[in-house]
């Protein structure tokens, strides 16, 4: 693997601090030992942490945490078979040579080589105030933590690099790290992030990691982890920094009111800079309605499209429905089969999409990686692992949307209410995979979904979502495997 180091900055002639997250674009740069001399030059370099998080999730992440599970499938386009890979990502009929999980685990590795680098040369660098330095640091260590959280999720035993990579070709040479040792180096870094990372930030600042983000981010970990009074008691700590849910669901999505008040922890997008720009309605609308939808000719991508299965799991009166997922209505709809379900109409992911558009391909939304909702029905989870009442919980996000609050339901009929509650809060959000994971339902939750679209989708083969134990983690890529010797994992 060649590990790609990347800065972001201005040019290394301007000594000014580069403060807002999306001032500057990235430029490949070598690790020259006399860059990391000045404070200025370490915030770029953060900023370069941040801004790799934009190439994440602009490339196939979703595909792997989405379209993997059952809230997203494809649409079919017999004229182009270019995306088959990715289509066998929805399918579970990859192999170890797909594109886009190479892809996704190439552009983690770079980004953690980033924070690597940054974190080996910042102790050297000398700061007028340690607190802003030990505040670089700390955002260094969230965003590292939360790759490897990624890696280890997705494929297991990973190799665990925490310091810069000088010769790329020795980059993997001590081969994975047990996931338990993976755990212990994201748990300490995210503990680290905690003590250093602010409650707030102003002005240009804003989108950066806060302590809040850092305990949702240790929440989540102990909740996989299924720690669930160590999850409890962070999750609970958030509760305490002065989040709140804003009263119209919608917003949360809206580019207007971005960086509000429920948003714990979000990758920032801007339309305004060309390099900055977010595509997800070009990646995900319906390919036939690239003009109506966009006012640009052409198509879309026609991925990440919302299957019945997540359509009919909002309650009746749901008002995050509608805030979702919007149905596009056109007489070329007629050629394809995934309108058939839903009247000829074909669904597409509304929480990214808000016209009009400066260019074709530019869009303004930010990623919600952590909304305070989320932070709740975690908590509701982890509460009620233990016996507890997570209704206060549970039923604040339940309101929000609409519905009716929840009393009186057992230990394993809140387990299920708050799975639910889970899936239709944040879908979309590449949070589905991970919760199926978590809950250990992925493999009877699949088989079903498998059964179902295989029953509306007569293009689909028998080999089609035929999950087996293995398939939970992905395969590691063939390449590394050819290249660093790594044992692969189980099955593939």
């Amino acid at each position: 693997m060649k590990i790609r180091i990347y800065i972001v900055g201005c040019l290394l002639l301007l000594s000014a601090s580069c403060k807002n997250l999306l001032d500057v674009e990235p430029y490949s740069f070598s690790s020259d030992q006399n860059y990391y001399q000045t404070e200025g030059q370490i915030l770029r370099a953060v900023n370069g942490a941040y801004a790799s998080l934009q190439t994440l999730y602009t490339s196939d992440f979703w595909a792997l945490t989405e379209m993997r599970a059952d809230n997203t499938n494809y649409q079919f386009d017999e004229t182009d078979r270019g995306a088959q890979q990715r289509e066998e990502i929805d399918e579970f009929m990859i192999t170890s040579t797909n594109n886009y999980v190479n892809t996704c685990w190439r552009i983690l590795y770079d980004n953690i080589q980033q924070t690597n680098v940054i974190l080996d040369r910042v102790d050297a660098v000398p700061f007028a105030d340690e607190t802003l330095k030990n505040r670089y640091i700390g955002e260094t260590k969230f965003l590292r933590a939360l790759q490897y959280f990624y890696l280890v999720r997705l494929f297991g035993k990973v190799p665990l690099l925490i310091h810069e990579v000088a010769e790329p070709e020795k980059a993997f040479s001590e081969g994975r790290a047990a996931i338990e040792q993976v755990y212990e180096q994201i748990i300490s870094d995210v503990q680290g992030a905690v003590a250093s990372l602010p409650e707030s930030y102003s002005g240009a600042e804003i989108g950066r990691a806060t302590k809040g983000a850092a305990l949702t981010l240790l929440g989540e970990i102990y909740l996989t982890r299924k720690e669930y009074e160590l999850a409890a008691s962070t999750l609970t700590q958030v509760t305490t920094l002065n989040y709140s849910l804003l009263p119209n669901y919608a917003d949360n999505f809206n580019p207007a009111t971005k960086n509000n008040a429920e948003d714990v922890f979000s990758i920032q997008y801007d339309a305004a800079l060309q390099t900055e720009a977010g595509n997800f309605i070009f990646i995900f609308g319906p390919n036939n309605g690239k003009m109506q939808l966009t006012g640009f000719p052409g198509k879309l991508g026609g991925t990440n499209i919302p299957t019945p299965s997540i359509w009919n799991a909002y309650e009746n009166g749901d008002i995050r429905r509608d805030a979702s997922i919007q149905l596009f209505d056109d007489p070329s709809n007629a050629s394809f089969q995934e309108a058939v379900a839903f009247g000829g109409k074909i669904p597409f992911i509304k929480k990214y999409y808000h016209p009009p558009f400066l260019e074709d391909g530019r869009a303004n939304e930010n990623w919600p990686i952590y909304r305070y909702a989320y932070v709740l029905l975690m908590l509701a989870e982890a509460i009620n692992e233990q016996g507890g009442d997570p209704s206060p919980y549970l039923n604040q996000v339940r309101t929000r949307a609409g519905l009716q609050p929840l009393s009186g339901l057992s230990q394993t009929e809140l387990r299920d209410a708050i799975a639910h509650e889970q899936r239709v809060e944040v879908a979309f959000e590449n949070h589905r995979w991970f919760q199926l994971l978590r809950t250990a339902k992925a493999i009877e939750v699949i088989t079903q979904h498998g059964i179902e679209e295989k029953q509306r989708l007569s293009r689909l083969s028998k080999a089609s979502y035929n999950i087996q134990e293995y398939m939970l983690l992905y395969p590691i890529p063939e390449r590394e495997i050819r290249l660093n010797g790594f044992e692969q994992n189980p099955g593939w």
